[in-house]
């Protein structure tokens, strides 16, 4: 049994995610993360590329280019009412708040502003247009079950980091 990231191999991390202009930490996630590696398109190429060959204990930064990801920012997306118009319960920065456009499809919008007289909210994705760096820890490596491969990762688990960074303020 290899102790390195092959494809088929479980592998449980965390990481975060840093502004690269901030060095803010945008994103943690303390608990593991697991996904069966070269099966699970959970991560970005450029994080799985990296990723491959590493062993337990192993902390790499991979820098991820946001606009392949998530596409340039769009400035029509980011929209300001008066206070009033907005129900109390939306009325906190960072709370999501999901529209639906003439078609009937949904689409995320966070509060990213408020005061007595107007409130802010932004469809693009939080990470859109920045610069980041994704800085992942190995924590366990195993092979994976038949099951395990078949679903991406481990059963009864469905992980998807675009929702993680959908949740990112």
């Amino acid at each position: 049994m290899s102790d390195t990231i092959e494809d088929e191999k479980f592998v449980e991390l965390n990481y975060k995610v840093i502004d690269n202009k901030t060095g803010d930490i945008l994103v943690t996630v303390d608990y593991p993360l697991g996904y069966v590696h070269g099966v699970n398109d959970v991560m970005s190429e450029a994080v799985t590329k990296a990723l491959y060959g590493k062993k337990v204990g192993d902390i790499i930064d991979v820098p991820i280019d946001t606009t392949l990801l998530y596409g340039e920012r769009d400035e029509s997306l980011v929209f300001t009412d008066r206070i009033e118009n907005v129900p109390e319960e939306y009325r906190e920065v960072g709370m999501t708040i999901t529209m639906e456009n003439e078609k009937g499809e949904p689409r995320n919008f966070i509060v990213t502003r408020f005061d007595d007289k107007t409130l802010t909210v932004d469809g693009n994705n939080p990470l859109c247009g920045r610069e980041v760096t994704f800085t992942l820890e190995v924590l366990s490596i195993r092979d994976a079950t038949e099951e395990e491969i078949e679903l991406g990762g481990a059963v009864g688990a469905d992980p998807d980091l675009n929702e993680i960074l959908d949740r990112a303020k």
